[in-house]
């Protein structure tokens, strides 16, 4: 499984704003649905700002774009999306060796 951190933001292109306001319940009910199954995590609404933060725990980057454009609104959105490791798998070994590896093939030969 993996996990998904989700900015989406309103962009009512091709709507007006009073359709797309019109049309909000299909989508809450669309993320509501993906809630209930434990396919989003957490899901919040952005004080000051229009949109949501949604974590996704998913089998593939391929589901959760399945997920994301099988909202209703999608047409209307935009995405961000940010893979997430939970804290268990993340090897801060890798992330050295690759750091160190980075730093080699920078360093001038000769």
């Amino acid at each position: 499984m993996a996990l998904f951190a989700v900015l989406a933001t309103q962009s009512p292109t091709g709507i007006s704003a009073d359709d797309f306001r019109r049309r909000l319940p299909e989508g809450f009910a669309y993320i509501k649905e993906l809630v209930d199954k434990g396919v989003i995590r957490h899901n919040w609404i952005r004080v000051g700002a229009s949109g949501g933060l949604l974590i996704y725990r998913v089998d593939s980057h391929e589901e959760l774009n399945t997920l994301l454009y099988g909202n209703p609104l999608s047409p209307h959105l935009r995405f961000e999306v940010i893979p997430l490791a939970e804290v268990g798998g993340f090897d801060p070994r890798a992330f050295e060796a690759i750091t160190l590896e980075s730093a080699a093939a920078e360093r001038p030969t000769g």
